[in-house]
């Protein structure tokens, strides 16, 4: 099965769209196949600004302007307290909320950017899916990721090799309490790595303080340059280190 072949046995549906890779070439192929599909972007407090402005170019660029749904994550029961389910309970409350609005705009079909790369067992949210019948027709037409970063690049995507972006929680240990300051933080940390010219890494809390990670290119030069690395990220950190074991890159 294609793409085209998907849109045209579902021509209307809602899209879980994150401004990723992935969401953002789902949302072009929909286009392109003439289904009536419409993004809806959650803004949550896991979510760093850079991301939503993408999505919101993307979608202005492509024509289909995002829905935007603010989401609380940090009031919803469970998911400040941090348990080692907090991704399932967090991507529960995100689909619920998406198809809430999303039927109320009369979209019953509801679609995610989940592609035949993505393993089950490393996807402690994927299960969400299968409970609220959310379609992933990038796995279903078995496009893996490499193959997806191709064929957005041909379609002339900003997106094309965007690394992929796990939520800010994730920089928190399971059973550590998240909070507003917290991912401010590190969000703010990482906003100034990226200015600094580094790409695909992490900055995970640590007891207080910040665990810089990166990949093999660019942990050499993160190592020679820790003294001006403490220096920018003094605002936010204390105590900063750099993780010698090199990060996998990003699929």
């Amino acid at each position: 099965m294609t793409l085209s072949d998907f849109f045209a046995a579902h021509p209307k549906a809602a899209l879980a769209y994150s401004g990723g890779t992935d969401s953002a070439y789902l949302l072009y192929a929909a286009l392109k196949a003439g289904a009536d599909i419409r993004p809806y972007y959650i803004c949550s407090q896991f979510q760093p600004d850079f991301e939503r402005q993408d999505a919101l170019r993307l979608g202005a660029e492509l024509g289909a302007e995002p829905v935007v749904i603010e989401l609380d994550v940090l009031s919803c029961p469970g998911i400040a307290e941090n348990p080692p389910e907090r991704c399932y309970l967090c991507k529960k409350r995100i689909m619920g909320a998406i198809k809430n609005a999303a039927a109320c705009d009369g979209y019953e079909i509801l679609l995610d950017g989940t592609n035949a790369s993505d393993a089950a067992e490393d996807r402690p949210g994927m299960r969400v899916l299968s409970e609220e019948g959310v379609l992933s027709p990038l796995r279903l037409c078995g496009l893996t990721k490499p193959e997806i970063r191709a064929l957005s690049h041909g379609a002339g995507l900003f997106t094309a090799y965007k690394p992929a972006y796990a939520c800010l929680a994730t920089r928190i240990p399971a059973g550590e309490e998240i909070t507003r300051e917290k991912l401010r933080r590190i969000e703010k940390s990482e906003d100034i790595l990226a200015r600094m010219g580094f790409s695909d890494f992490r900055a995970r809390l640590r007891g207080g303080r910040a665990l810089l990670q990166f990949t093999g290119e660019d942990l050499p030069r993160a190592e020679r340059e820790l003294p001006e690395l403490k220096k920018a990220l003094a605002a936010y950190f204390d105590e900063i280190s750099i993780d010698p074991i090199e990060r996998r890159k990003s699929l």
